[in-house]
């Protein structure tokens, strides 16, 4: 009776432990979405902060989880805390433009250049968010 007492306690033990590997470590990095395999709702950086002003219910709607492509110039390109590049795309607000985190910094666009990034819409903070974001031009 011990002997199965034991066994069970070792089983249960031997599942959670997997289970909290698989949810902490494993699942994160295997189900994370790739932006560069989806297709992105094409607009200019000028359009897209328009448009957040304009209607933002309506563009939280069309925007928000969806892969976007936007084109503009860029103003600032730095590091957040992480270590990941950050760019700040123009648009004809002076107080709001596009804030983008890049997945990966392996191209560094220079101030002044046009890019079009592709990435993840999160939201208007007075800035369009874009996160997770690859440059495609």
């Amino acid at each position: 009776m011990k002997k199965k007492i034991i066994l069970s306690t070792l089983a249960v033990f031997a599942t959670a432990i997997l289970a909290v590997w698989f949810f902490v470590f494993f699942k994160p990095t295997h189900f994370k979405r790739d932006v560069a395999d989806e297709k992105g709702i094409v607009v200019s950086a000028k359009d897209i902060v328009k448009e957040f002003q304009t209607n933002e219910a309506a563009s939280n709607k069309k925007y928000i989880n969806n892969a976007v492509e936007i084109t503009g110039e860029v103003t600032d390109v730095k590091k957040d805390q992480t270590g990941k590049t950050t760019l700040v795309i123009k648009s004809d607000d002076a107080f709001s433009n596009v804030f983008v985190t890049l997945k990966q910094s392996d191209k560094q666009p220079q101030t002044g250049s046009t890019i079009t990034i592709k990435g993840i819409c999160t939201g208007f903070l007075s800035d369009v968010v874009v996160i997770d974001a690859i440059i495609t031009k």
